[in-house]
């Protein structure tokens, strides 16, 4: 098996589900050999900024000596970046042979498992594989359903900050989905939480006391920004003092914060995990695709943000980094989303926009996007057949002084990022 055909097995599952549950997983783990039951845990929910926080504790576990899993999803430009250890991607050749091993056991389940199921358990397996100390696993959807929900060593478990998104999973009322996501909370082990709103954090002081887990909340006080510009920010937290992180955005510190109380919590339990390593671990932290500085002639910033709450720290960011000018915005979106709150939002800031069909059965397609901005919005909008020729179009409208903004939806960031780099070549821009 070569990695086209290993991929093309994980990604040609068909199977739909109609009863949620954890079955399938462990069944499929058990054949393994419970791989999950020999690793131990930082797991992270939330609906933004758990991708950000799980990169910030990685970081920060490698910097401090130990050999660290990281598991997210979705991937930006290859599959290999949903399974990392030491920040190193899974190779091509573990790919294939952990989709050999997977593959006849997944085909003899009388009920077959999903992409998502198939792929944590390939995860587990290969962070088994590479004796990791500690993994970093980032939920996928949800929370107690969800199939990362099948680990029990975890050291620690962390909550992000919580919207709405994925209402029909998770619930219509943000309550409704901070007690899915609060099934990854475990008897008796401690629980990071982001701050949130009063009723959200009560669900998680009832949850964690019925469990016997203590709840400890982000110290989002402890922190005092110093510096902030496109190469990245540079705070306090307490007594460590000029902290670098190249991340941008406000929510970024917020996210820091919540990583670095769960640094406090994993102290407790016995990491030794040093200042130097916290130091170190967040100044090379990498995590593409969150507003993120690609180019600089034109100015051109790619963000994956794509529900109302990352279109809120799109607007501060661009508010605080580009004050007062116009973008060229490259915008492509799934048609289940809520795109014209989208788009009102982003509306002040645009010059005009360029729309594209981002690589999935469910986007929108970029005439009928078009044909939105224009007839609804009154702004000028401008469909373009692919994603490169949108770059293209973006970086030429904007020209060599302006700004180009591309945002809507992660899964078309690989391509931009691609789609980019060939132009700066043709162009010979460093």
């Amino acid at each position: 098996m070569n990695i086209n055909e290993a991929l093309d097995f994980i990604h040609s599952v068909s199977w739909m589900g109609t009863v949620p549950g954890l079955e399938r997983e462990r069944e499929l783990l058990a054949m393994l050999g419970d791989p999950q039951d020999e690793l131990k845990f930082v797991h992270i929910a939330g609906t933004n900024g758990k991708g950000s926080t799980a990169a910030m504790l990685a970081s920060i576990l490698t910097k401090a000596g130990y050999r660290t899993g990281l598991y997210t999803s979705p991937y930006i430009i290859r599959f290999n970046e949903r399974m990392q250890v030491n920040g190193e991607q899974i190779s091509d050749g573990d790919i294939c042979a952990l989709a050999e091993m997977i593959r006849p056991l997944a085909e003899r389940m009388a009920e077959h498992p999903s992409e998502f199921e198939l792929i944590t358990a390939m995860g587990f397996e290969y962070f088994r594989r590479q004796k990791c100390d500690i993994v970093v696993c980032e939920v996928g959807m949800g929370g107690d359903w969800d199939a990362t929900n099948v680990i029990t060593t975890t050291e620690c478990a962390v909550i992000a900050h919580i919207g709405l998104d994925h209402t029909r999973y998770l619930g219509d009322t943000v309550e409704a989905i901070a007690r899915t996501k609060a099934g990854i909370v475990k008897p008796g082990r401690p629980c990071v939480l982001y701050r949130q709103l009063p009723s959200v954090e009560a669900v998680f002081e009832e949850v964690c006391a019925e469990k016997g887990a203590p709840l400890v909340k982000a110290d989002f006080a402890g922190m005092k920004p110093v510096s902030d510009g496109l190469e990245g920010q540079v705070f306090d937290w307490n007594e460590m003092k000029h902290m670098q992180l190249p991340l941008l955005g406000a929510h970024q510190l917020d996210n820091a914060a919540t990583a670095l109380t769960a640094v406090r919590v994993l102290r407790g339990r016995g990491w030794a995990i040093s200042d130097a390593a916290v130091r170190e671990g967040l100044a090379s932290v990498n995590w593409p695709g969150r507003f993120q500085l690609l180019c600089r002639k034109p100015l051109f910033i790619v963000d994956g943000g794509h529900n109302p709450q990352c279109l809120e720290a799109l607007e501060s960011a661009l508010d605080a980094y580009l004050p007062g000018r116009k973008l060229v915005f490259l915008n492509g979106c799934m048609a289940d989303k809520d795109y014209g709150d989208m788009f009102r939002r982003l509306l002040p800031h645009a010059a005009e926009f360029v729309t594209v069909t981002p690589g999935n059965p469910r986007a929108l397609p970029a005439e009928e996007l078009s044909a939105y901005i224009r007839g609804t919005l009154n702004a000028k909008a401008t469909p373009c057949a692919t994603v490169a020729d949108g770059v293209r179009a973006a970086v030429e409208k904007a020209g060599p002084g302006g700004a180009v903004c591309a945002c809507g939806s992660l899964y078309m960031i690989g391509d931009i990022v691609e789609a980019l780099d060939a132009w700066k070549a043709e162009n010979g821009i460093a």
